[in-house]
Formats: structure tokens, C-alpha cells, sequence
């Protein structure tokens, strides 16, 4: 495809023009579909079926600590190696491996081990994907390749909107061990849509003249990308605060009635999709780096509302800007972070990607502690001191590292 060519078609005629982008929007469908499902029953599956104490269940979150670690590994292995799908099948086995251990778990430790080693691993499967389509856009440029990004991971998210109310009907109707094998399935059949396709990094030598390759081996390269990553678990730590007490503060203190909680907590998802189509125009108009530091703004907003507005009109206005906060975050992140390490797009991808199982780690020590110490809906609070200091971070790096 030439770049004249590409410039004549739309995003998704480009899409499904291509097999591997055709397959990787389906795969990451079933990725977030998956994983949304299962992860909000983890805790109710311990204490339920385990005998897990609450507290000690409570502490399954802190496996997600590995996932960095485990992304990095697979991350720059995929850079030294090329074999961008050869690692994300394999990536999706170990997700089929682990929710599959999940659902014949008998002993309390059996799902600890599991997510702190083998789930940890199959995280790194999304961010081979992206570095996949990627090297295809940069074997095939044209002015619609951070469109294609865009559907793809609007896939994704598409699949967490879903998969929580599914997950929760699903296990109502069966069983919990059942929803973890559906999982399992859902893993394993990320691969089914790729079939034997193969892709590869584009090839470039990397040599002691090639100035690039000699700075990404280097970790001052990485520092950006870090610094990036950084504020970005600063802005997502809100996530976990916010999904383990907004809904008990709406429950107990402001007494809302169930239907409309449920309304509440469905109008983040329904803007995000709404936003999501015109991240790119909007990056590409006022710069990638300077949009994120707005959407961090939305964030402290958001979080105010929901510690200083306590009605139904203040959670309503939080979660709506919550919804423009990921609806910018959610295509724009991927994005940025291959661009602040272009020589090794899978480590980026993978390191950003992972992240945000820190950030859940993050998000519900840091609730645990505040809500213990300032109650709600004032543990809100942190969660908007979080996104004042990203914003402040955000502007900082868009003008050193003016993206587009």
C-alpha cells in the first residue's frame, strides 16, 4: 500500500482491508471482554469458594505489582527478537493457563501464585499486539495509521464496557468457576483471529554507528517514556479509588436509588466511545502531550465533584468527566508512549500497557489508607491531588517533547 493510496481510503476501510488490523480489533475485544468479566469477582471468589478472609482477599490486587516486570521482559525481548505474534500467542496460552488454574483453584495461594507470575505474563499479550500494528503502520504509512490505533483500542475498551455486567450475569447463572473457564476460552481465542499471520519488525541495523540503537540501549532513553508512564499511573490510581468507595458512598451516604447508581457508573463508558473516534484530530491539532494534560485536568475535576458535590447531579458531572478523561487517555497513551521510545516500540507499548496494574495497586493502597484516615467522600481528594500533579508533569513534557 502506497501512501497516496492510503491516504484515499478511510480508517476502517483501512482496517478491514488488513487481516492482521481486522484480527487484532477482534483479539483485543475478547482480551477486554475477558478480563473485565472475571476481575471484579476475583475478590468474591476467594472469600466465597477459598475461605478466604476479605482483608487477605483484598490483597490479591497487590500481584498486579509483577505485571511491570513481566512487561518489560516480554517487552524487550519482542525488540531484541522481532517475533511480535509469536509472543502474544504465547502470552494469550498463559492467560488461557492461568484463568484456567483460577477455575480448579482449592487452596487460597493457588490464585495468588497465579496472578503474581503466569497472569502477569499474559497482560504483555495487548501490548504485542499494538507493537504488531505498529510495524505494520510503519511499513505501510499514511495519514489514517493513528485512526487504525484508535478503532483498535477502542476495541479494547469496548470489551471492559461489556464484560462487567456479562461477568456478573454469567456467574449468577452458572457459577464462578465457570465464568473463570469462560475467561480461560476468551484468552485463547485471541489467537483464532490472527491465524498464522506473522509480522515482524521492521528490519534496521543496529550498530555502534547507529546513534539510536546505542541511546535506546541506554536506560536515559527510557526516562521519558518513565516520566510518561509515571503520571499516567498517577492519573489511573483514581480508577481504583473510585470503583471501591463511589459506589458504597452512593449507596449508603447519599441513599440513590439502585437504577440511577447504575446510571451513574454507565455514563463514563458511553462518553469515553463518544470521545475516543476524535482523540486523534484533537491531538493532532493541539499536540498528544498538551491533550493529556487537559484530560488530567478533567481528572481533578472529576474527583472534586465527587468529594465536594454530594447529589446526583455531582456524580453524574464526575463520571462524565471521567468518561472525557479516559476517552482522551485511552488512544493518546499508546500513542505517545511508542513515540517517546521509537526504536523500541514493544518495550513502550509494553511498559505503558502494564502500567496500569500498578496504578491499580497504587489506587487501592492509597484509598485504603484515606479512606481510614479522612472517611468518605473525602478520600476523593487524593485521587485530585494525584491528577494536579500530572497535570503539572503532563505540561511540562509537551513542552519538552512537542509531539504530534
Amino acid at each position: 500500500m502506497t501512501l497516496t493510496a492510503s491516504r484515499r481510503i478511510s480508517p476502517l476501510q483501512e482496517l478491514w482491508s488488513s487481516p492482521l488490523y481486522r484480527g487484532a480489533t477482534l483479539a483485543m475485544f475478547l482480551s477486554g471482554l475477558g478480563t473485565s468479566a472475571a476481575a471484579p469477582q476475583i475478590v468474591l471468589f476467594l472469600v466465597r469458594e477459598l475461605g478466604t478472609s476479605l482483608p487477605m482477599a483484598g490483597l490479591y490486587y497487590l500481584t498486579s505489582l509483577t505485571a511491570p516486570i513481566a512487561g518489560y521482559l516480554v517487552g524487550s525481548y519482542s525488540d531484541r527478537t522481532g517475533g511480535r505474534l509469536g509472543l502474544f500467542r504465547l502470552c494469550a496460552i498463559a492467560g488461557f493457563v492461568g484463568w484456567a488454574g483460577f477455575a480448579v483453584s482449592t487452596q487460597a495461594w493457588i490464585p495468588f501464585a497465579i496472578g503474581a507470575v503466569i497472569l502477569a505474563f499474559s497482560g504483555a499479550a495487548a501490548s504485542q499486539i499494538f507493537a504488531a500494528v505498529h510495524d505494520e503502520l510503519v511499513r505501510n504509512p499514511g495519514k489514517a495509521n493513528d485512526d487504525v490505533v484508535a478503532i483498535i483500542r477502542m476495541a479494547l475498551t469496548a470489551g471492559w464496557v461489556i464484560g462487567p455486567a456479562l461477568g456478573a450475569w454469567f456467574a449468577s447463572e452458572t457459577s464462578l468457576r465457570a465464568l473463570f473457564w469462560a475467561t480461560a476460552i476468551c484468552f485463547l481465542a485471541q489467537i483464532v483471529p490472527l491465524g498464522r499471520l506473522k509480522v515482524s519488525a521492521p528490519s534496521r541495523p543496529k550498530t555502534a554507528a547507529d546513534p539510536e540503537a546505542a541511546s535506546v540501549a541506554r536506560f536515559g532513553a527510557m526516562l521519558p517514556l518513565l516520566a510518561f508512564t509515571a503520571l499516567f499511573v498517577l492519573v489511573y490510581a483514581g480508577e481504583a479509588i473510585k470503583y471501591g468507595f463511589l459506589l458504597l458512598y452512593m449507596e449508603e451516604h447519599l441513599r440513590i436509588a439502585p437504577g440511577v447508581r447504575g446510571a451513574i457508573i454507565g455514563v463514563q463508558p458511553l462518553i469515553e466511545l463518544i470521545i475516543m473516534p476524535f482523540s486523534v484530530v484533537l491531538g493532532r491539532r493541539f499536540g498528544p502531550l498538551k491533550l493529556m494534560a487537559f484530560a488530567a485536568a478533567l481528572c481533578v475535576a472529576a474527583n472534586l465533584c465527587f468529594a465536594g458535590w454530594p447529589s446526583v447531579a455531582g456524580m453524574f458531572a464526575g463520571q462524565i468527566l471521567m468518561g472525557g478523561v479516559w476517552g482522551l487517555f485511552a488512544v493518546l497513551g499508546i500513542l505517545v508512549a511508542q513515540r517517546l521510545l521509537p526504536g523500541a516500540v514493544a518495550t513502550a507499548s509494553a511498559i505503558f500497557m502494564s502500567s496500569s496494574a500498578l496504578s491499580s495497586a497504587v489506587g487501592g493502597v492509597a484509598g485504603s489508607i484515606g479512606v481510614a484516615a479522612f472517611g468518605l467522600p473525602s478520600v476523593f481528594y487524593i485521587p485530585a491531588v494525584f491528577a494536579a500533579l500530572a497535570v503539572l508533569g503532563l505540561a511540562a513534557m509537551a513542552r519538552r517533547h512537542p509531539l504530534r
